[in-house]
């Protein structure tokens, strides 16, 4: 079986780790390059020991110097810029898993997909992806039945943007079907009455919660919630692993995770 060479971009990060001890243990993979920024301190150690398991034999550094069949992208928009570049130079397909880019850099992702195919979302787990589904289900049968949207969302402490791009998604992909307007983020003082076109976002950020999103519709005498929990980044990491399998079989484009899952 030939494996599929992987690159990871974030490698010494939360989620770089994971993926790199997942896929340690996948027959299937061959992780050929480890990248990090250039003034990280543990450049030049070997990735497997950066994540906390065996010796890889490949050292984190802050350029590719092996090419790859697929990128896989868990890093900062202060890299995006690089890592479309690395792409379009080495035609490696990606996994797209970065959020709070700029919309300059969402305009060079879809620049970048006419070249080399990209799995693009903001959350890799397949139960959050299966719980969009769940939304756009929910989000049809209750748009002419007075239905108000709230989203709450829980992470870690050290998460930087707020809300979280996947309850931003979430928000979208509903606010398409059902047709809101609004896109509240919090409230306070007296906002007065809540408008029917609005979304409501709510970030919270306590101690070590890998993620956690509810998405709220409700009526008047009777609720439905839909709640996604992360345990651990494991989660993530084995979806992202599932994109790269995915998006290495296709032709250039834009896909997100419900193609990975057939959906």
């Amino acid at each position: 079986m030939e494996k599929i060479r992987l690159a990871i971009s974030g490698a010494a990060g939360r989620m770089g780790q994971r993926v790199i001890a997942l896929a340690m243990n996948e027959p299937d993979f061959e992780i050929v390059a480890a990248i990090d920024r250039a003034d990280h301190p543990r450049l030049g150690q070997d990735a497997g020991v950066v994540a906390g398991v065996s010796p890889l034999g490949v050292s984190l550094k802050s350029s590719l110097e092996t090419p790859a069949d697929v990128m896989i992208d868990f890093s900062h928009p202060s890299a995006t810029d690089k890592v479309i570049e690395l792409c379009r130079l080495h035609r490696m397909a990606l996994v797209f898993a970065t959020t709070g880019i700029s919309p300059e850099q969402e305009k060079a992702l879809v620049e970048l997909s006419r070249q080399v195919p990209i799995v693009r979302a903001p959350n890799m787990s397949l139960a959050v992806n299966l719980a969009m589904k769940l939304c756009q289900i929910a989000a049809h049968s209750l748009r002419e039945h007075d239905a108000d949207v709230e989203i709450i969302e829980r992470h870690h402490r050290f998460k930087e943007d707020s809300p979280s791009g996947t309850a931003l998604q979430f928000g979208k992909t509903i606010a398409e079907i059902m047709g809101q307007t609004i896109h509240r983020h919090g409230r306070e003082g007296r906002p007065g009455r809540r408008p029917h076109e609005e979304i409501g976002y709510h970030a919270v950020r306590v101690g070590d919660n890998p993620g956690e999103h509810t998405i709220i519709f409700g009526m008047l005498g009777e609720t439905l919630e839909i709640t996604v929990r992360a345990s651990n980044r494991d989660a993530y990491a084995k979806g992202a692993l599932a994109a790269a399998r995915f998006i290495v079989k296709q032709p250039a484009g834009l896909y997100g995770m419900q193609q990975v899952l057939q959906l």
